[in-house]
């Protein structure tokens, strides 16, 4: 069976365990336990973060099936992170410059990125939460990174042992309250040391002048005008201080009901057609009420009918579209394709992946919505209709499509500072439910719905197959999907702008991402042979387009036509989106599965590399007749690439290899355009400004 390999990489032979790494069977640490009290690493703690427990003589295993090995350290708990302390750790380096992220290290999970908590008694995993009346021997933490940990507990003093594992259960499992989150802990402690590049400046449209500024960016202000109606949140706690409207609605209608049943302005076309959203009026009982609203609804929907409205056609996303419970039980069967407790589990699954990830759905959630983007901009675009997205809160879906379309049209979306202000627009100030939808508190009612995630995931579709059009690559969009569960940022951890405003006084520090070239490069990891998919698997995940699904005539014609003609980097951005064309997102969801990638792939990963600089000078060659002087500098660059290589593998930029593959994986023959890895592995990660994004 063509198993995962052919997704997220290739494979081959047992690799030898990198030579520098001191491991350790559980048994050994014993005899060793002296010296582990000798050699402890020192726990660095950010502004405000307290250490709560710790446990010394743990064992981090390196999951093999063979003979379980590992680094032994200290396993301790913050407010902030469970961290683990390897006492190799410095030997780690190998006087290599490692990629790392500024604020969490290889082996720290935040209390937020904790998914699930396991324990082994007597071989026996089940999950654990609340008061223990036995502990276990080993500890494993599935993570929403898709991180998987195991913990050997043997020879760890049993008080400690109480401590850890209660602190680690009690901290990440059980209710919170909001002021308690670490967020605050580090706002009040790291006031002074926000840091801003003025370079990279993200509009936080918390301003009435930075909404005036998109207006007259999009040439929007000629039909919509910015209100301040609802400045220090009079009129909804739902809607930001500032927002847009059209020009004849009157600001008495604005406050009616505290904001429902109004259109927003999302976005203007270059055509003056316009992508507006509204949230759906609050349900009523009582008929005088119910007479009230429909001659409401029926004046605003005159106002947007009339000229220079035109014509306006409603998208009722609640009812006609993909619900909020598809997208969290579609996303809960995927994840775990990729929270693998060890090889055997891995090569278990293997024959029946594709099946599964069909079962989740999760692919096919993403072709709707990029589907039902194209629609909205068929609309827009070839129609000069005006769409209006009608969601219950206008805080979820319309966020989601609103992005989308406006990444799809708008090229100054697909630059850094440009996609870092999309999201402050239309999420941040949108009022995506952050805290609810991440369910930062641990609420026993409320189920994760990432919303956020499926849109980066949709993001890196475009990314994946229009790369040149983006300044930003893959790696950012799976720093920045992290960041989610950082509880240093504020912008994902409230649901309003006015919560965020009345818990948070001052503006937090840019987000530390990690970002290679800012050029618009392609990403690092690339699916691999691809038409060996499409041959096997083409019947299959086209099923996913079915005749019930047929797309709209307009729609076809439309799609066919844009995919016919040169690609514009520049200006309108369409995905494919059939069948096999929308992919699993290796570099984000494989990244952790050393059987899932290549085992030293870094040397192929740099030929491919080759081959299109290679052709890149060809090209160069016949435009600017300097044919001898490129080959020059191509056979310079070649024995550098070549002779750096060793270190690199497909997990780059972000583990190290950490299990032995106990069955061969295909080779591989597609990886190609990964961007700088020698350049970028040199650098540290800079810091993007995102302000609060």
């Amino acid at each position: 069976m063509l198993g995962k390999g052919v997704v997220g990489g290739g494979g081959g032979t047992k690799a030898p365990k990198p030579s520098f790494v001191s491991y350790v069977r559980p048994e050994e640490i014993h005899t060793n336990e002296k010296e582990v009290t000798e050699k402890e690493v020192t726990l660095h703690l950010l502004p405000g973060e307290q250490l709560l427990c710790e446990a010394s003589t743990v064992l981090k295993y390196v999951q093999e099936d063979s003979c379980q090995r590992g680094v032994y350290g200290r396993l301790v708990c913050t407010d902030f992170k469970i961290a683990f302390l390897g006492d190799d750790e410095s030997a780690l380096d190998n006087g290599e410059t490692q990629f790392k992220n500024k604020v969490i290290g290889e082996n720290d999970i935040t209390l937020h990125c904790v998914d699930q908590i396991y324990g082994v008694f007597d071989e026996k995993k089940k999950s654990l939460f609340g008061q223990l009346k036995k502990y276990p021997e080993k500890l494993i933490i599935h993570c929403k990174d898709l991180r998987v940990f195991h913990f050997c507990l043997r020879y760890t003093k049993e008080e400690e042992v109480k401590r850890i594992v209660s602190g680690i259960i009690h901290h990440t499992q059980a209710p919170k309250l909001l002021k308690r989150l670490f967020l605050f802990s580090y706002a009040t402690a790291a006031q002074n040391n926000t840091a801003t590049d003025p370079k990279n400046h993200t509009v936080m449209f918390d301003t009435l002048k930075d909404w005036c500024w998109e207006l007259e960016r999009t040439k929007g202000n000629v039909k919509y005008k910015a209100v301040s109606v609802n400045e220090g949140y009079r009129i909804s706690e739902r809607l930001p201080a500032y927002f847009v409207v059209p020009i004849p609605l009157p600001e008495e209608d604005v406050q009616r009901f505290q904001g429902h049943g109004i259109p927003i302005w999302c976005w203007s076309c270059h055509n003056g057609s316009t992508l507006l959203k509204m949230s759906a009026l609050p349900k009523e009982q009582d008929d005088g009420v119910l007479q009230i609203q429909k001659s409401f609804s029926d004046g605003i929907y005159k106002i947007i009918h009339r000229p220079p409205y035109e014509i306006v056609k409603t998208e009722d996303l609640s009812n006609n579209f993909i619900s909020l419970q598809e997208i969290q039980t579609a996303y809960s069967k995927f994840k775990q394709l990729f929270l693998i407790d060890n090889s055997t589990e891995f090569w278990d699954t293997d024959i029946k992946w594709f099946s599964l990830l069909e079962n989740s759905s999760w692919l096919d959630i993403i072709r709707r919505c990029l589907k039902k983007a194209i629609e909205i901009i068929e609309c827009l675009e070839a129609q000069n209709m005006n769409i209006l997205l009608l969601e219950e809160n206008a805080s979820d879906l319309c966020c989601l499509l609103s992005s989308l379309v406006q990444v799809m049209m708008d090229p100054h979306c697909r630059t850094k500072t440009g996609f870092q202000s999309l999201i402050q627009k239309e999420w941040v100030m949108g009022g995506h439910c952050f805290l609810d939808r991440c369910n930062h508190l641990r609420q026993s009612d409320k189920e994760e719905v990432p919303v956020f995630l499926l849109f980066l995931d949709c993001v890196w579709q475009l990314v994946h197959q229009h790369s040149p059009a983006f300044e930003f690559t893959e790696t950012y969009l799976t720093v920045l999907s992290d960041s989610l569960y950082i509880p240093i940022f504020s912008t994902f951890f409230f649901n309003s702008p006015h919560q965020k405003d009345t818990n948070m006084h001052q503006r937090q520090l840019s987000l530390p991402l990690t970002q290679s070239k800012s050029s618009p490069k392609r990403g690092f990891f690339r699916e691999e042979t691809d038409h060996l998919i499409k041959n096997l698997l083409g019947k299959r995940i086209s099923k996913l387009i079915n005749s019930s699904d047929e797309l709209q005539d307009n729609f076809r014609e439309f799609y066919d036509s844009w995919h016919s003609k040169p690609t514009d980097y520049h200006g309108l951005l369409l995905p494919h989106i059939e069948g096999p064309e929308i992919k699993v997102w290796a570099q984000r969801y494989l990244r952790w599965i050393p059987e899932a990638q290549i085992l030293g792939g870094g040397r192929v990963a740099t030929m491919s590399k080759l081959l299109e600089m290679m052709e890149e000078v060809q090209s160069l060659q016949e435009k600017i007749d300097e044919r001898h002087h490129s080959q020059e500098v191509l056979q310079a660059e070649a024995p550098c690439l070549l002779r750096n290589s060793a270190r690199l593998s497909s997990l780059f930029p972000f583990a190290l290899l950490q299990r032995h593959s106990s069955k061969p994986v295909l080779p591989t023959s597609g990886w190609k355009a990964l961007g700088d890895e020698e350049d970028l592995a040199k650098r540290e990660d800079e810091f993007v400004d995102l302000g609060d994004v």
